[in-house]
């Protein structure tokens, strides 16, 4: 049988021997999804130094807990799970996801499909780090985590209401900039074809 990681042959091997507390599986889960989990953790804590942090806050914390692991699902996605939980926790103890902005600044109603249509992937996830952080920590669980608004509210303890306002406020500000990124690169193209034809 092929090996799926380095020293294991399955998975649930791997599993085994990260519950039995093996150093070898440690560090091998940590080279293996350090850089997917530091993604995830940079999507809700801006600064970089801090989302390294939380990452390896989050490892020690998936080491402690993976007795709790029953391998009903892949072992990445509830290590995901709680790099989330994680970066929530840091969020709430420096309370800044409770930022925001005022809603005059976002007083354009969104067009939600223009917005889809417009965004790839890569510019999504950039204009979102952007984002306070109430708005990127909401609209990162909704539309990228895929949580429910009920579960927002109850993760972050605030109201379902309040969820959906800030989600709301996040898509309508991504689209602003996105416009104004937009505009940014026909002007600058505008000014390269001109100086081309000097």
């Amino acid at each position: 049988m092929m090996r799926i990681l380095p020293f294991f042959t399955t998975e649930s091997q791997f599993v085994k021997a990260l519950q039995r507390g093996e150093s070898r599986a440690q560090k091998v889960v940590y080279e293996k999804y350090a850089a997917r989990m530091l993604a995830v953790c940079t999507r809700y804590v801006a600064n970089r130094a801090d989302a390294e942090e939380v990452m390896i806050d989050g490892f020690m914390r998936v080491f402690e807990k993976i007795q709790q692991f029953r391998e009903d699902g892949s072992l990445e996605g509830w290590i995901r799970r709680i790099m989330v939980t994680e970066s929530l926790m840091y969020l709430r103890r420096t309370k800044a996801w409770r930022q925001e902005i005022s809603i005059d600044d976002v007083a354009e109603e969104p067009d939600y499909q223009w917005a889809d249509d417009a965004l790839n992937a890569g510019e999504l996830l950039r204009l979102v780090s952007q984002l306070p952080d109430g708005y990127r920590t909401v609209f990162n669980l909704y539309a990228i985590e895929g949580y429910t608004h009920a579960e927002i509210a109850e993760m972050l303890g605030i109201t379902e209401s309040t969820s959906k306002s800030q989600l709301h406020r996040a898509r309508a500000l991504l689209q602003q900039n996105l416009k104004k990124l937009e505009e940014q690169i026909r002007v600058n193209n505008s000014h390269y074809a001109k100086a081309s034809h000097r």
